[in-house]
C-alpha cells in the first residue's frame, strides 16, 4: 500500500474513536478555565502535553494549590504507562529516521498505540505502516485540540447533566475490545482490570501504573520476537522497582509537605 493509502487508511480507522474523545477535550477545556487556568495556557498544555489523563489530574491539583513537585510527580506516574507503548512498538519503528520516531514519540496516546500496534502486527510488508501511525496520531492530535478550544470557549456553559465523561469510558472499551485476539491479550486485560479495581484508592495514581505492569507481564507471550519481550520485562521491573521507591517514600513525603504547610501557616499567622 502507498504512503498515501496508509496515511488516509489511519485517518479513516482513527476518525470514529476521535469522535468518542472529543467530549473529553470538552470537559478539560470548561475545568481547566474553573481551576483559574487562562485560556492560552489551557489551550497549550493540550498542544504540549497532549496527554488527556495527566492533563485532568495536573488541572485538578492545580485547582487545590498543590505544590508543583507531587504534580510532576503525579503527572510523571500516570504517563508512565507510554513508556510500555514504546517499548511495545519500538521494534516496528526502529528503521525510521529520528525526525520520525520523534514525530510518532509526540502522537503516542492511548488511542493511537492501540491502531497502530494491530497494524503493525498484520502480516503485511511493514515499509510505510509508519503513515498509518500519523494518520493516526494527527487525526486524534486535531480532534483534542479543537475540541478543548470549543470546551475553553462554552466554558461552564456545558451542563453536568450531558455526563460527557462516560464518553471516555466508551471509547476504551471499544479500543480494548479489538485487540482481545489471544489468548495472552485476554489474560493481560482481565488481570490489569482486576489490578486497576483493586488499588483504585492508592495514592498519586499508582494503581493506574500497577495495573498496567501486571497487563504487560502477563500478555508478554504475544510480544513480536524474544527481544521484544525480554525488553518489555526489564521495563517491567525498573518500574515496579520506581512504584515501590514511591510508595516506601510517601509518608516521608507527605510529612514533609506537612511540615512545609504548618511552616507557612505560622508564618503568615506571625504576620
Amino acid at each position: 500500500m502507498s504512503a498515501r493509502r496508509e496515511f488516509v487508511a489511519g485517518v479513516r480507522a482513527e476518525l470514529p474513536i476521535a469522535l468518542g474523545v472529543i467530549p473529553f477535550g470538552l470537559i478539560y477545556g470548561v475545568l481547566a478555565l474553573a481551576a483559574g487556568l487562562p485560556p492560552l495556557l489551557a489551550q497549550a498544555m493540550s498542544a504540549i502535553v497532549f496527554a488527556g489523563s495527566a492533563q485532568f489530574i495536573g488541572t485538578q491539583l492545580f485547582a487545590t494549590a498543590t505544590p508543583a513537585g507531587v504534580i510532576l510527580l503525579t503527572t510523571f506516574i500516570v504517563n508512565l504507562r507510554h513508556v510500555l507503548y514504546s517499548a511495545s512498538i519500538a521494534p516496528y519503528v526502529q528503521h525510521l529516521p529520528a525526525r520520525w520516531r520523534w514525530l510518532l514519540a509526540y502522537l503516542l496516546t492511548d488511542e493511537a498505540y492501540v491502531l497502530a500496534i494491530l497494524r503493525y502486527q498484520e502480516e503485511t510488508a511493514a515499509e510505510r505502516k509508519h503513515y498509518y501511525f500519523l494518520g493516526n496520531g494527527l487525526t486524534l492530535w486535531g480532534c483534542w485540540q479543537a475540541s478543548t478550544a470549543v470546551g475553553i470557549f462554552l466554558g461552564a456553559q456545558v451542563p453536568a447533566s450531558w455526563a460527557l465523561d462516560f464518553t471516555l469510558a466508551l471509547t476504551f472499551i471499544g479500543l480494548v475490545i479489538p485487540a482481545l485476539r489471544t489468548r495472552p491479550g485476554v489474560a493481560a486485560a482481565l488481570s490489569a482490570g482486576l489490578v486497576s479495581l483493586l488499588a483504585a484508592g492508592w495514592p498519586y495514581k499508582l494503581g493506574l501504573m500497577a495495573a498496567a505492569l501486571t497487563g504487560s507481564g502477563e500478555g508478554e507471550g504475544a510480544g513480536p520476537d524474544a527481544e521484544s519481550r525480554m525488553r518489555l520485562r526489564s521495563i517491567d521491573m525498573q518500574l515496579l522497582r520506581l512504584l515501590e521507591e514511591v510508595a516506601a517514600g510517601r509518608q516521608e513525603s507527605m510529612a514533609d509537605l506537612r511540615g512545609d504547610i504548618a511552616f507557612e501557616a505560622a508564618g503568615a499567622k506571625d504576620q
